[in-house]
């Protein structure tokens, strides 16, 4: 990440302690889903952008020739060599100074990443000139608009107005900063680094505790299926998915 890092999972055990010790089985089934919904069937050479140790290298493996998964934490990146072998390269680096020359990248992808970044507007900078004219980029977006925070908002339980463009940073989350996005903020991200948006939808629109109680997760997942294309135009998830294209040249 640069300038100065946000989160270093460096040492950090994101697997297990993120994603095996708590109930997230919801949260991985959603992101799945929209992945599939979302990337090319065929590509010839595809990076997952700040992938880790390749929590959803299942959703591309067979879609892609050859694979990169790039990450700033090394120790992740060992994970990922441990778990999928010659199957995948792994590259660490910096997100604002991405290791791939330009046009390289038939397509990528980026999920649960922006809520580290500063700097958006140079991060998508970047995977603009990584891509391929023609290419694909699947880009996850921490939502600050959603209905739990416009709630909290109205009722004076927080002071973050989530109806302006202005980022979000949550510093009670993280010391170095959580960021979360308005989606307009985002879209103009994107149409002022040249991307066109072919496709948007709405993800983990049921992430509560409470829900997977009531309903278990083999029923807010089907739920979860249909709400994706579904409230997509309201975009009030806590992850909004767009499927990004860089023109032909």
């Amino acid at each position: 990440m640069s300038e100065k890092v946000v989160s270093d999972y460096n040492g950090y055990d994101y697997k297990k302690e993120f994603w095996e010790n708590v109930d997230r089985e919801y949260e991985d089934q959603a992101d799945r889903m929209a992945i599939r919904k979302l990337l090319p069937k065929r590509m010839e050479k595809f990076a997952d952008i700040g992938g880790g140790y390749g929590r959803l290298a299942g959703e591309y493996l067979k879609r892609a020739h050859k694979v990169i998964i790039f990450d700033y934490s090394k120790t992740e990146l060992e994970q990922a060599k441990e778990m999928y072998g010659d199957k995948i390269e792994t590259r660490a680096g910096d997100i604002y100074k991405l290791p791939f020359k330009d046009n390289e990248l038939d397509g990528l992808m980026m999920i649960r990443v922006t809520h580290h970044l500063k700097h958006m507007d140079k991060a998508m900078a970047e995977l603009y000139r990584v891509l391929k004219p023609g290419g694909v980029a699947v880009i996850e977006v921490a939502n600050k608009r959603t209905l739990p925070k416009i709630a909290r908002y109205i009722t004076g339980k927080s002071k973050v107005n989530p109806f302006d463009k202005k980022v979000a940073n949550y510093k009670e989350i993280s010391k170095d900063g959580f960021y979360n996005y308005h989606p307009k903020y985002v879209e103009d991200i994107f149409l002022k680094t040249g991307f066109s948006t072919e496709k948007v939808l709405s993800v983990s629109n049921f992430r509560s505790k409470t829900l997977k109680k009531v309903f278990k997760t083999d029923n807010l997942v089907k739920m979860e299926d249909k709400a994706q294309s579904a409230l997509a135009p309201i975009r009030f998830a806590p992850s909004i998915y767009y499927k990004l294209r860089k023109p032909e040249e």
